[in-house]
């Protein structure tokens, strides 16, 4: 794979968490975490492919020309699989961190998750294709970005979370399967073969997703308790 390939492969990825470490300057978490939860992502990958192949063997079920079929496969395999495997890093290792300490926190190591997890499946998907360009330019603005808002749907009820241990439970409830759905949905537009045209349809879902996701995290930022310190210390230093 040449520099170029590997750039585009590597580069959407990393550019998105960048991103939401950029967006985090009310209270920014420490990097080495931030790489632990990237990594942790890249790691998801393994327990996805294992868990897919088990729902596949329960469920019998394909990407095929029945639509039923199809939708079964997308929802209840692909997005359970990979959705279910991120949340478990997500809830039982940076959950737990006592530098989880304000709801964006949630959106920013869901985010470093997913986007571990989708850079190396990126890279898995173009190193094995004939058209590696072709599949990686086309990844850059769709798979990629679309697991940037699984992400940011799960990490921001698991910011909720982690802050009302009444409501817990459901919270990461919400979190989780709003991140299959979402993922399901997108799959399901773009597996389907009975209409092709349709598959426009999950173009469409990406950039709806971007806009909520990009909601989503004003709403964290603006109830984040560091504001009123990071507001006050911007006045004094003013």
């Amino acid at each position: 794979m040449d520099r170029n390939l590997l750039g585009l492969t590597l580069g959407p990825g990393l550019a998105i968490a960048i991103f939401i470490y950029w967006k985090d300057k009310l209270d920014p978490e420490p990097r080495k975490l931030l790489i632990r939860a990237f990594l942790l992502g890249c790691f998801s990958v393994f327990p996805a492919i294992g868990l897919n192949i088990l729902l596949k063997s329960i469920f019998k079920v394909e990407i095929s020309e029945s639509m039923f079929e199809t939708f079964a496969f997308a929802f209840f395999v692909v997005g359970v699989a990979e959705e279910v495997s991120k949340f478990i890093f997500l809830r039982w290792n940076l959950f737990l961190r006592p530098e989880f300490d304000e709801p964006y926190d949630g959106i920013t190591y869901a985010i470093m998750i997913g986007m571990g997890f989708a850079t190396l499946e990126n890279f898995m998907y173009v190193y094995n294709s004939n058209n590696a360009y072709e599949v990686a330019w086309l990844r850059a603005f769709t798979a990629v970005p679309a697991h940037a808002t699984f992400a940011i749907a799960m990490g921001y009820f698991t910011g909720l979370a982690k802050f009302n241990k009444e409501k817990r439970f459901s919270y990461l409830l919400k979190g989780l399967v709003l991140a299959i759905i979402l993922h399901g949905f997108y799959d399901f537009l773009l597996m389907q073969r009975n209409y092709p045209q349709i598959a426009i349809g999950a173009f469409v879902s990406v950039a709806i997703s971007v806009y909520f996701s990009m909601k989503a995290i004003r709403l964290h930022q603006e109830k984040s308790p560091h504001k009123r310190v990071f507001t006050s210390w911007k006045k004094w230093k003013l």
